[in-house]
């Protein structure tokens, strides 16, 4: 097809008006996509300066798509790209991805992303040489950009996954040197000049990131990187052409130069600069790092910050890579000796107004306070924030430099109070007492564990943070609550005052203004942990709750399911009255985050993570009535449309918390019903296609699922549960390539199958033996071995005949018992057992044997018959305590309820009876020691049998009495 004709189709899949024509074209792409050469011509209309903008979109997209989905041969779908065409499109690529428009030229930069991945070196080793080659002709440009791309597939790989970037660093960096040098020495620059330096910069960044390039060990060479550098750093950006609208500034192409050159300063200062952090052979670099360029670097910040105290335009990037660069700087003495002159300025005029709430924050808050409370708790954000980067700051000062710093900052603050105070109403410094309060807040930690200062919070609180509770400004009001909060758990003297603390944090979920009740909100937390007597909150619990879900439907944030999840663990049951209302006002809300979260284009995880706290609030609301098994059958309906969705590869982000749902569910309800059974078929599915990373927490639904539905297990055919049990655990035994510590669960299904349905399932010992035995030809971690030997011991409990007459069959009888006992026999160099550690695997094992000394002995064949000492219970090393027995990681088992002591005597004794000759050829092989150890467990074994006999008369009598 040739590409006009392709083009009219592309055009109609993207932009028909008809729906009809737009299915029609796409079903037509779908025939085609795969057929030679689809993808050059479709790269011919992308590239083609004639065609419609839109249209050139379009196939420019559908060029990305098809792309990211079939070029890379680890998909699987190598075949449905021609070699040939490979190689045309890389060829072509490199020509055209400099010439492009930038809105498609950033679409082809995801497709070379997705090729120089896939490709480069193996396939594509002409890449580099095609780079040097453009660095010194005309196309410096795409030669940047394509390398660009090619060094960030290094920059988080270590070791040999690195080697390739060593040849790229040794034949590029010379020629990006020289580009730099020209590019900086340009009179009057464009803005395209700051464009070049950007992914000059970018390239550096990249090859630097874990591991500083050989070639820049050279001090000559690196010298001239750094001045470079420094000349960026230094040089006032171009006043001519810079945006008028912040947004666009602080994007300007000359401020993302500088904020690069300031990332690399960074990097290089904190992980190749530092003398501590460095092994050996890098300490000659630090030292002259230190020695060169750490305290000219510092210089330059100073007097760029000076920029903002004077009242110039710096980036917030820039502002936070500066201070953190200042902060790295307080713990070395030759650093902070230059830093201490400048202190005073820099902590009052330009930390402490950095500090303060600003002209941007009161437009946010009065705009648009949504986004305001979601900057103000977005960790993302922190990164980038000025006003974290000073907390950090002041927090590290006090750390660090504490002594001449601390009394002096303090003091600064409480002046900052004081003028508050005295200001008439009309003149009050609001902005101000809120950098202060936010300064406190800060240095929580430090201020409770320091006199004078420990002993005065509680009155700093009464007089400083209290009376902004009722402020007439609202950003006042908000960060007392959260003040309040930092020191909720102090010891207040008078516990008045904690609990008009607690009841102003209350009042303020009520607030007129969003981030007051946010804030209001979080600080709940923390007084609800401090809390000594919950009666304070009881009678308002009612209250509370409906101001949360007021609150959760208006704002997105997982704190506040944090906040929920609080409340729920404290109450415990007292909660069960308001569970199904909190369960589906839960549901509804993580349902609005989800599809926040899906019609966001933005990388914004709001959404996505109070999702996630809506889910583990469900969660911890589910355990707090654990005890009241009748309530999940009213909630189960609620989350029901959750775990069906979310179970799907729709829910991967949640797929862990919806689990623990499905497990809490299945655990604690009266019955598991068939709604719930209609999951197993999701989660099986999961389980084949991508989830097997998840195998241990679908083992929690899978074992109830058949210990608590046995029934339904066992006859339902459609689904077959025990065939789709079947397909995938032996799907995942039977892979090789899939890691021992992977496939755990999968020996403990097996178990769990065999223990719950004894004497029910004799059609699958054979083959789950078959299984098990193969795999444990090639087992390597002894911890897994003993997990397989698990499985056959477990074999021998469902039926001692019914699985040694298969092992017989196999040949393996005697093999699989030699490698059991020996096992069971071998020790670590400390005396204790190697094997088995695990009180129910010692459990297993115990029943297992136990079950084979009770065949007849024409059914036990003398040469698979162990001396009487392996039988037993590891009772030499253990003194008898019931919690031998007992493992709080192991799920409840039909064997628990087996006595190991009594099995094991009671199988003796019966040998004894019924084959005396039997018996004593048994017995006459102890020595002395195992003599006694037998006649202790027969001592032990009466006892435990008059206990369990007392606690099942105990048992009966307290349900007559109930009755």
């Amino acid at each position: 097809m040739d590409p006009s004709r392709l083009a009219v189709i592309i055009a109609a899949a993207a932009c028909s008006p008809n729906p009809n024509d737009r299915k029609a074209a796409e079903q037509s792409l779908d025939q085609i996509q795969h057929t030679p050469q689809h993808l050059i011509r479709v790269l011919q209309i992308v590239v083609d300066g004639g065609c419609d903008p839109a249209v050139r979109q379009a196939a420019c997209i559908h060029f990305k798509n098809f792309i990211a989905k079939h070029w890379d041969p680890h998909s699987g779908d190598q075949s449905k790209i021609l070699p040939s065409d490979k190689n045309v499109v890389r060829d072509q690529i490199l020509v055209y991805v400099s010439q492009l428009p930038p809105i498609l030229r950033v679409q082809m930069g995801e497709c070379l992303k997705t090729i120089i991945y896939a490709d480069y070196p193996e396939q594509w080793p002409h890449l580099l040489d095609w780079v040097k080659h453009n660095l010194q002709d005309q196309q410096v440009y795409g030669a940047l950009f394509v390398l660009r791309i090619l060094s960030s597939k290094y920059e988080f790989k270590s070791d040999e996954d690195r080697a390739p970037i060593y040849r790229v660093v040794e034949e590029t960096f010379p020629h990006l040197l020289n580009i730099f040098n020209k590019l900086i020495h340009i009179e009057n620059p464009s803005l395209e000049v700051a464009d070049h330096i950007k992914l000059i910069c970018k390239i550096f960044w990249s090859c630097i990131y874990l591991e500083l390039p050989r070639p820049l060990f050279d001090q000559t060479f690196f010298n001239a990187w750094m001045v470079l550098f420094l000349n960026i750093l230094e040089r006032p950006v171009p006043v001519e052409g810079q945006p008028e609208d912040p947004e666009l500034r602080k994007s300007w192409g000359w401020w993302k130069t500088k904020k690069w050159v300031a990332h690399i300063l960074n990097r290089l200062y904190t992980r190749f600069g530092d003398m501590k952090l460095q092994n050996p052979d890098n300490k000659a670099f630090a030292q002259m790092f230190q020695m060169n360029y750490a305290a000219k670097i510092l210089e330059c910040h100073l007097k760029l910050l000076n920029a903002i105290r004077i009242g110039d335009y710096l980036p917030d990037r820039v502002i936070n890579l500066i201070l953190q660069y200042l902060s790295n700087s307080i713990p070395k003495n030759s650093m902070y000796s230059l830093l201490q002159p400048h202190l005073d300025v820099l902590l009052f005029e330009v930390i402490f107004p950095l500090m303060c709430f600003n002209d941007n924050d009161q437009m946010l808050w009065e705009e648009d306070p949504h986004e305001y409370v979601r900057k103000g708790y977005d960790i993302i954000e922190d990164l980038y924030s000025p006003r974290t980067a000073s907390m950090d700051f002041v927090t590290e000062l006090v750390r660090k430099r504490g002594k001449d710093n601390f009394p002096k900052f303090i003091q600064f603050i409480v002046g900052t109070f004081t003028r508050y105070d005295e200001a008439p109403l009309e003149q009050k410094p609001y902005r101000q007492k809120d950098g202060a309060l936010l300064a406190v807040g800060t240095l929580c930690d430090k201020l409770r564990q320091t006199e004078p200062y420990k002993s005065e919070l509680e009155n700093m609180l009464v007089r400083h943070v209290f009376p902004e509770f009722s402020s007439p400004a609202g950003h006042l009001r908000a960060k007392a609550a959260w003040v309040a909060g930092q020191y909720a758990n102090i010891n207040f003297s008078d516990q008045t005052n904690f609990s008009k603390a607690l009841h102003c944090v209350i009042s303020g979920m009520r607030d007129p203004e969003l981030p007051v009740r946010v804030d209001s909100v979080f600080a709940l937390r923390s007084f609800i942990e401090a809390c000594k007597n919950l009666d304070e909150i009881r009678p308002l619990l009612p209250q509370l709750l409906d101001e949360f879900f007021k609150l959760m439907n208006e704002v997105e944030n997982e704190d506040l399911a944090f906040t929920l999840e609080t409340i729920v663990y404290k109450f415990g049951e007292e909660i069960s009255p308001y569970a199904l209302g909190l369960c589906q006002n839960l549901a509804s809300t993580f349902w609005r985050c989800i599809d926040s979260d899906n019609g966001d284009d933005e990388t914004d995880d709001t959404g996505a993570l109070a999702a996630v706290g809506c889910l583990r609030a469900i969660s911890t609301i589910l355990e707090s009535i654990s005890s009241l098994p009748h309530l999940y059958g009213q909630i189960e309906p609620q989350l029901l449309p959750i775990m069906r969705k979310m179970l799907t590869t729709d829910g991967q982000d949640v797929f862990e918390e919806v689990l623990e749902i499905v497990s809490y569910i299945t655990t604690f309800s009266p019955t598991i019903s068939l709604e719930m059974w209609s999951l197993w078929p999701l989660m099986m599915q999961a389980l084949v296609d991508w989830a097997i990373d998840f195998f241990p927490n679908i083992l929690v639904p899978l074992h109830n699922y058949i210990t608590r539905g046995t029934e339904r297990y066992l006859t339902c055919k459609e689904p077959d549960y025990q065939q789709s049990l079947w397909s995938v655990v032996s799907l995942f035994m039977a892979n090789k390539n899939i890691d021992e510590s992977d496939l755990v669960p999968a020996p403990k299904l097996i178990g769990i199958v065999l223990q719950t349905c004894k004497g029910q399932v004799d059609q699958w010992v054979e083959p789950y033996l078959r299984i098990t035995l193969d795999r444990l030809r090639g087992a390597e971690k002894s911890s897994f071995k003993c997990l397989l030997i698990e499985v056959i011991a477990n074999t021998f409990y469902y039926s001692a005949p019914l699985a040694l007459g298969i092992l017989q069959r196999f040949g393996f009888a005697t093999e699989i018992l030699t490698i059991w006992l020996r096992m069971l026999q071998e020790k670590k160099k400390s005396g204790v057992h190697a094997n088995f550690n695990r009180e129910h695997g010692k459990k297993v094992c115990i029943l297992g044997l136990t079950s084979l000394l009770c065949l007849p002995a024409g059914q036990f064949p003398g040469e698979v018959l162990p001396p009487a000492k392996d039988f037993r219970s590891y009772s030499d090393d253990d003194d008898f305590s019931d919690d031998d027995f007992s493992d709080d990681e192991e799920l409840d088992t039909p064997i628990d309820e087996v006595d190991p002591f009594i099995l094991f005597m009671d199988a003796v004794t019966a040998m004894q009876a019924s084959d005396s000759l039997r018996f004593q050829s048994l017995t006459q092989t102890l020595d002395p020691h195992y003599q006694g150890l037998a006649n202790n467990i027969a001592q032990h074994t009466e006892q435990r049998r008059a206990e369990i006999q007392k606690e099942q008369l105990e048992k009966q009598s307290s349900t007559t009495v109930a009755a």
